[in-house]
């Protein structure tokens, strides 16, 4: 239990960490709004882009893949977002019910989940998570899309949603990997290693634009914060969990299950908010207050986990 603890915490405790840090430069005058503005741009286009890439061009696919696992978390995320999607008919403001679906259906897979599976369950789980991410981080995104467009003020055409699917730099990544991954095609290293260098940029840079773009009365008066906060580290995680236990997963299977659905709200949704539109201030704040308390839920939940003896 201590090492589990430690293993989080390593993971989730320095990202909290460098949001506040991106809330004390910003008050320092040091980060401005078009920083965090620019910043995200880049993170959506070029580094987040670059590690899906790197992750999943490098993973054997063709090993044993976590049929069951993949199969039960798609219907999961699927049953989120439209689940979601209804409650957010009770938002008077149209363009925060986007930033609240999204918030509470979009968690932080390919950095904070596959950081975690890895950290709980050892090497062995690194090709679980990566198959994870190859087949639903593209759904994921295309959910994301069109709860974005599908709230915002004016509804665009089926081409317009269409064309911003195709062209988003997080499908279009994620699509050439897995094709360098399942066919005989070799990677140059300079390529790889241009790829990590950029890759490592994302997290940090995307966080402190995150801690940037936070408005203290969000936490103070919003109470859709505190649903969406509650419904991505708590809610769904617990739900997923246990018919994933009832429906046959074990061990570092359902770890990943766990890992991957309590992980928090990604940070590449605020860039994709701010770029297609709604209420980014509402996602920065979903962002920083899922990270920190996940510190909490997501050791409780691990510690819980192997208590009863799931994993």
């Amino acid at each position: 239990m201590f090492e589990s603890l430690v293993y989080a915490l390593d993971v989730t405790l320095p990202i909290s960490l460098i949001i506040g840090l991106g809330i004390l430069l910003k008050r320092l005058g040091w980060i401005t709004e078009e920083f965090a503005k620019t910043g995200s741009e880049l993170v959506f286009n070029l580094t987040l882009p670059c590690l899906l890439f790197v992750n999943i061009a490098t993973t054997n696919l063709t090993d044993h893949f976590p049929t069951l696992l993949i199969v039960f978390a798609g219907i999961v995320m699927t049953c989120a977002f439209l689940i979601f999607h209804l409650l957010a008919y009770g938002i008077s403001n149209k363009l925060a019910r986007g930033a609240f679906v999204q918030g509470a259906c979009r968690g932080n897979v390919a950095i904070i989940g596959l950081a975690l599976s890895v950290n709980a369950f050892g090497d062995s789980a690194l090709a679980i998570a990566s198959m994870y991410l190859a087949v639903l981080v593209v759904p994921l995104n295309i959910f994301s899309i069109l709860t974005l467009y599908y709230h915002q003020e004016k509804t665009p055409s089926v081409k317009e949603v269409t064309f911003s699917v195709l062209t988003n730099p997080l499908a279009i990544a994620i699509t050439l990997a897995i094709l360098v991954a399942l066919l005989p095609i070799q990677v140059p290293k300079l390529v790889l290693d241009t790829g990590n260098y950029l890759a490592k940029m994302t997290l940090p840079l995307a966080l402190l634009c995150v801690g940037a773009t936070i408005r203290w009365q969000e936490f103070r008066s919003s109470g859709i914060l505190y649903w969406a906060i509650s419904s991505k580290i708590v809610f769904i995680p617990v739900v997923a969990t246990a018919l994933g236990f009832y429906f046959g997963l074990r061990g570092e299977e359902l770890g990943v299950l766990f890992m991957m659905t309590a992980a928090p709200t990604a940070a590449a949704a605020y860039p994709m908010v701010r770029s297609i539109g709604g209420d980014y201030h509402l996602t920065a704040a979903i962002i920083a207050g899922s990270t920190l308390m996940s510190i909490v839920t997501s050791t409780l939940g691990l510690f819980l986990l192997r208590e009863m003896q799931w994993v």
